[in-house]
């Protein structure tokens, strides 16, 4: 690209030397992993379908190649979660920051370690799924949700079935006490109202809500104890924990949880993609009509709207508004950047053409140095890793290989002064 110079590490098998970034070996398998395009499974990741969610593999290859056990992995947009159940299940702590407080949860729900107490305790609510939802008995209306927009696009007469049994079973989660538990069942109950609601064209009866239920909590609960084992057979003197904090990433190095873990020797995340429009703070339902539904469920507040979540309207001229957060943000991010810390994104852009130079640009406003560490291994002419991505829900009306179906790796350091 015009302007951008992409910096190419040889990789020498004699020297493992933290600043040369990939490993001897490592190159290949994190571009395999890259393009990795097997659909998101294993431990936790599928406790809830998050947009834009990161690839487990690519992940994992990216905290294979720049870290050692005990190490901190930083997730600036942690969204789903996905790095820190990785890092904990490679022995490494992680770190991240997300403005969603679904987000939050749903990390809570990923990363906690149940006692075998929890899992009794959550078995025995399994078996009243049954009886818990019924639709000759009351269900409680959660008022302060509703009053305040929540039931939005699910207060009509053909969704009172469907939100009386989401009353019913919010409403026996709450009756739960230990904390654990609570937040598996309430990550059960929102993975299933996800399935019954977002982007269906016809809603499922209350007995296969029930049905669904049951198997998704049966399924919770499985992975949470594979996740478990995972995480106690570690061979570490200190088990590796997580961190999850609901704000925004700028100003978040002076943060006193942030500070007290920084540098970290990775900071890896997937920020929002410019020009292209993610709901990740709604569902859509009857068409495409929005709910806020989820944050309900997940008795939690939506404290942002849509330009928050993506750093700007993506109609904004010139996306200004979106490189001017994206500025602040990575500031941050480099300011909690040491000299052996590599900082990988995955990134699609609706226009690269323009918005990556822009991109790479703001990188190095913030005093970001960006590298390329392949060794000749691609065949892309810029020198950098490309993936192909079809299917993604934000440009489905699209071929393939439009634009935003494509996504890159960028690989940054600190710059050298």
């Amino acid at each position: 690209m015009a302007g951008h110079t992409c910096i190419i590490w040889a990789v020498n098998m004699n020297d493992l030397s933290p600043d040369l970034g990939l490993k001897f070996g490592f190159s290949q398998r994190l571009i395999e992993a890259a393009r990795d395009q097997s659909r998101v499974k294993g431990l936790t990741h599928e406790f809830y379908r998050y947009p834009a969610r990161f690839s487990p593999s690519f992940v994992r290859g990216a905290i294979e190649a720049f870290t050692r056990p005990g190490d901190w992995v930083v997730d600036p947009f942690v969204g789903g979660g996905t790095t820190l159940v990785e890092a904990m299940a490679m022995g490494r702590n992680a770190l991240g920051i997300d403005i969603s407080s679904l987000s939050s949860f749903l990390c809570e729900a990923k990363t906690q370690i149940l006692s075998d107490q929890d899992v009794s305790v959550f078995e025995r609510w399994m078996e009243r799924i049954d009886g818990t939802i019924n639709m000759h008995s009351p269900s409680e209306r959660h008022d302060a949700y509703a009053d305040a927009g929540y039931y939005r696009n699910l207060d009509g007469p053909e969704f009172w079935r469907l939100r009386k049994a989401i009353e019913q079973a919010v409403s026996s989660v709450e009756r739960l006490r230990r904390k654990r538990t609570h937040v598996l069942a309430r990550c059960a109950v929102l993975k299933t109202a996800q399935w019954a609601l977002d982007s269906r064209k016809t809603r499922p009866s209350v007995k296969a809500f029930k049905a669904q239920m049951f198997k998704q909590a049966g399924l919770m609960l499985k992975a949470a104890l594979e996740f478990r084992d995972q995480v106690n057979g570690l061979d570490l003197a200190v088990p590796p924990r997580a961190i999850s904090l609901n704000r925004t990433t700028a100003g978040a190095e002076r943060v006193k949880a942030v500070a007290d873990i920084c540098p970290p020797k990775l900071i890896v995340t997937s920020p929002p993609y410019p020009g292209i429009h993610v709901l990740y703070h709604r569902w859509q339902v009857d068409g495409r009509k929005e709910a806020p539904a989820p944050f309900w469920i997940a008795g939690k507040l939506d404290g942002a709207g849509l330009s928050y979540y993506t750093l700007g309207d993506r109609k904004n001229p010139g996306l200004q508004t979106y490189f001017d957060n994206l500025k602040s943000t990575f500031t941050s991010v480099a300011a909690m950047a040491g000299d052996e810390t590599t900082v990988v994104q995955m990134v699609a852009f609706s226009k690269p053409e323009w918005q990556l130079p822009k991109y790479l640009e703001v990188m190095e406003d913030c005093g970001l140095e960006e590298c390329c560490p392949w060794e000749g291994a691609l065949d892309d002419e810029d020198g950098r890793l490309w993936r192909d991505v079809p299917n993604r829900r934000w440009h489905a009306h699209q071929k393939a290989h439009a634009p935003g179906a494509r996504e890159v790796v960028l690989i940054h350091r600190k710059a050298r002064l």
